[in-house]
C-alpha cells in the first residue's frame, strides 16, 4: 500500500485553512475556485501546489505516514465541500457558501491539530461496507 508522509498532508491542510481564511476575511469567495483547482489537480495528477511549495522546507525521513487511499478519500471530501461552497456563492447563497467554507476550514484545522474527521467518516464507511458484505 502506498503511503504519504504526514508532513505533506499537513502542508495541504495548512494551505486549505489559509485559503479559506483569506477568502473569508478578504470577502473574495473567488479564491475558493483557485483552492478547488489546486485540490482537483492534486487529486487527478498528484501535483499539489501546497506540498510543492512546502517540500524544500520539510523533513520526511522517518516521519509518520498515511495511506494514499485515505488521503485520496479526504481530498474528495475537501473537493466536495469546496464545490458546494463555490456553487452556493455562484447562486448568491452567500451564507450557505460561508457555512460550507467554514465546515471545510474546521475539518482541516481539526486535522492539523490531530483529529481527522475524514478518517472517521472513512472508517465508518469501511465498517458499513464490511457489514453489508457479510450479510
Amino acid at each position: 500500500m502506498r503511503e504519504i508522509p504526514m508532513t505533506y498532508i499537513k502542508s495541504n491542510q495548512v494551505g486549505i485553512v489559509l485559503f479559506v481564511l483569506l477568502a473569508t476575511f478578504l470577502k473574495l469567495p473567488q479564491l475558493l475556485v483557485l483552492l478547488w483547482l489546486i485540490q482537483v489537480v492534486g487529486l487527478v495528477f498528484g501535483y499539489n501546489l501546497f506540498v510543492r511549495l512546502a517540500k524544500p522546507f520539510l523533513n520526511v525521513k522517518g516521519s509518520e505516514t498515511q495511506a494514499a487511499e485515505l488521503q485520496r478519500f479526504n481530498n474528495v471530501l475537501a473537493i466536495l465541500f469546496i464545490t458546494l461552497a463555490v456553487l452556493a456563492f455562484t447562486l448568491k447563497l452567500t451564507m450557505v457558501g460561508y457555512v460550507f467554507s467554514f465546515m471545510l476550514f474546521l475539518a482541516a484545522l481539526a486535522a492539523i491539530c490531530g483529529y481527522c474527521i475524514g478518517c472517521t467518516v472513512y472508517y465508518q464507511y469501511k465498517q458499513y461496507i464490511a457489514r453489508h458484505r457479510s450479510t
